[in-house]
């Protein structure tokens, strides 16, 4: 890297942190500065793939969420980077897009070695914390990556996978979605099948957490029910707040408690406010259209949708409503709090997959000291939002470590 480049990059991450410390306190950003900070789902490696995205870009007109210098002026020391296949475009060879997606993780770390290294355990993370590096993990978002094949799961793991969502918003043939729940032309399960049981399970044995984001609502309660290690919500908010099934019930939440795991809570603003989702649904028909109108077009022309298509198509929707202030973001955070415990809420902020429809203030990862701040005003303590930020995630991932070593014992 040459020198003037070398000094760009300085000058992009100093402007990032000053932004980042806007109406953010010295006592706020000590906080913050002290804490592993995890985000549990990130949907950047789309853009790996689709527009060959570069992590380490410095581009200030640049709107997505992640990017080196966005992580570090936000402290972000952990990120679960999304293995999401589109289930639609990728019929008949989801695992192959599973790895390529993968594959375009590990190039952004083999890139950027001084900066960014790949974690699979807990003892990484906190690695990767002391060399002041960005953690890369991996999390598959939708049972359909290991097409009923449970090799395909243990290959996932061994490749570094750490967590799988059981099911995105397509039902699959072991899980029930709250995507499609009530799609009459879906066949359901009544939540998990046998097999569903018997993956959730090889996960425990395996050491990979499961992550009932997105299931529906019998999905939820069957896999509290057999799994053996605390589960996790990796990008879910409050349904008592924003009556949105991608959310939990407050039952939900008591449910967690007692399993011990923990909500990532979703900073998706349909998720977090309940004015912006009615608006968003509001708009459903006309935006769905349009996007209709947009595919067929391409189609006509022999060209297929991108993820950068549809990123551009849903941000010049989500424009259209007015974003809801960062209040509705620490409403959920907070209700959590109060449900299930402090000891059972953390981030999940859906970055680079929400088409920019993030709450005021929040325009990508360097603006999280925000929420430290918001936090602080709200009288949580330090040490309650050292937990928030990463603690709670660690307890979770270090407990299903043990299950994992126990059970292989």
């Amino acid at each position: 890297m040459n020198r003037r480049i070398i000094t760009l990059s300085l000058f992009v991450s100093l402007a990032l942190t000053a932004h980042a410390q806007t109406d953010v306190s010295a006592r706020a950003r000590q906080i913050h500065d002290s804490a592993i900070v995890i985000d549990t789902h990130a949907d950047t490696p789309q853009r790996f793939l689709d527009e060959n995205y570069e992590i380490g870009s410095t581009d200030p007109k640049d709107p997505g969420h992640i990017s080196l210098d966005k992580a570090k002026a936000g402290n972000l020391g952990a990120e679960f980077f999304s293995i999401w296949v589109e289930p639609e475009t990728n019929q008949g060879h989801f695992a192959r897009h599973t790895l390529d997606l993968i594959d375009s993780v590990y190039e952004q770390a083999a890139r950027h070695p001084d900066r960014m290294m790949m974690a699979f355990s807990v003892a990484d993370i906190e690695r990767a914390h002391r060399e002041h590096k960005l953690a890369a993990l991996l999390g598959i978002e939708g049972g359909h990556s290991i097409e009923n094949d449970i090799h395909l799961l243990r290959d996932f793991y061994r490749l570094g996978v750490r967590y799988m969502t059981l099911s995105w918003s397509n039902t699959n043939e072991w899980a029930d979605s709250s995507g499609d729940i009530n799609n009459p032309k879906v066949e359901h399960h009544n939540g998990l099948t046998e097999s569903g049981k018997q993956i959730v399970l090889e996960m425990n044995r395996l050491g990979m957490l499961v992550d009932i984001s997105h299931v529906a609502d019998k999905t939820f309660w069957d896999t509290i029910a057999v799994t053996k290690a605390p589960v996790i919500a990796s990008h879910s908010s409050a349904r008592a707040l924003t009556n949105h099934p991608r959310n939990m019930t407050d039952d939900m939440l008591r449910a967690i408690t007692k399993n011990g795991g923990v909500v990532q809570v979703n900073f998706y603003n349909a998720f977090i406010d309940e004015t912006y989702r009615k608006a968003a649904e509001a708009q459903a028909k006309d935006r769905d259209a349009a996007i209709k109108a947009f595919v067929d077009q391409r189609k006509a022309a022999g060209q297929t949708l991108t993820y950068v298509d549809e990123d551009r198509i849903g941000r010049e929707w989500a424009a259209k409503i007015p974003r809801p202030p960062l209040s509705s973001l620490i409403d959920h955070i907070d209700h959590i709090a109060k449900v299930a415990g402090i000891d059972h809420v953390g981030l999940g902020s859906d970055f680079d997959g929400v088409s920019g429809a993030t709450p005021q203030g929040i325009d990508s990862a360097a603006d999280l000291p925000k929420i430290t701040q918001a936090l602080l005003d709200r009288g949580y303590s330090a040490d309650d939002i050292r937990k928030i930020l990463g603690g709670n995630l660690l307890r979770v991932f270090r407990e299903a470590e043990r299950v994992s070593h126990e059970w292989q014992r």
